[in-house]
């Protein structure tokens, strides 16, 4: 009997051991897409209707001969700093019907937000590259930041801004996920489960969210913070190659376990 209780206590602890390694060999799988679907993740364009243009022509050509379901996944910042914010909000909303699109929100489009509901927000959005977005828009900036200067400039842009334009500015998303793939402007809270995240950190967080080698959850897909050349690291990808200042627009191209870039410039 005591013969019998050891070699049944030996199987029931390989068959344990054998439970933790498929568990961990689970885990240690790539990150993946589900089947039949490719996701261009394209970072912060800030009023570069060039470099759009130019990206989207390569997408165009490296997505021809595939039957896949092609998402556009957009991280947001698509005004301010470059001349043509106006130019780039046309072209997002011109995009072919065969792309499945998702336009998030960005910290610059909150700051128009802001601004279109009280002037005074101007004081800030003025840092973010405001008045680039004002030109483009057909917008005289303020003068200075008397209160008349800042209210004719607010008013004059609400007149400016189409009614597609503004649909499209109040309609954008914080957030979207496919896969084991979370798409969001600047990142996420460590710590915090994803359903849980805050709009401020969603829009703004940086050096506590790239320090951190946590495990999120599915991996993190953001731009916000400008980098010389795409960030991967086991936890994150960074596609805000400062577009505006270098010409180099990126997008990741995630398609079942494989990552890759495409980037103008």
């Amino acid at each position: 009997m005591a013969a019998l209780a050891d070699r049944t206590g030996r199987v029931a602890r390989f068959r344990v051991l054998d439970f933790l390694r498929l568990r961990r060999a689970a885990k240690a799988e790539p990150p993946a897409v589900p089947a039949g679907h490719r996701i261009y993740a394209i970072g912060d364009i800030h009023g570069r209707s060039d470099l759009l243009d130019g990206l989207l022509d390569l997408i165009t050509k490296d997505c021809a001969a595939t039957e896949q379901t092609v998402h556009l996944v957009f991280l947001g910042d698509y005004v301010d700093r470059g001349p043509d914010s106006k130019g780039v909000i046309g072209r997002l909303l011109s995009l072919p019907a065969r792309f499945e699109q998702q336009f998030l929100r960005g910290n610059h489009e909150q700051a128009l937000l802001d601004f279109l509901a009280d002037f005074e927000h101007y004081d800030l959005w003025s840092q973010y590259g405001a008045d680039e977005t004002l030109s483009s828009y057909g917008v005289r900036p303020p003068r200075d930041y008397s209160i008349a200067s800042r209210f004719e400039a607010r008013a004059s842009l609400v007149e400016a801004i189409s009614p597609a334009h503004m649909r499209f500015f109040k309609a954008l998303p914080l957030s979207w996920d496919i896969g084991d793939y979370f798409f969001a402007h600047a990142g996420v809270r460590p710590g915090t489960p994803l359903a849980e995240q805050k709009e401020e950190d969603l829009l703004w967080i940086r050096e506590e969210f790239l320090r951190s080698r946590e495990n999120f959850g599915k991996i993190v897909v953001h731009g916000h913070t400008p980098v010389d050349s795409p960030t991967r690291a086991r936890n994150r990808i960074n596609v805000d190659t400062g577009a505006y200042l270098t010409g180099r627009l990126t997008a990741v191209v995630l398609e079942g376990q494989k990552q890759r870039f495409l980037q103008t410039g």
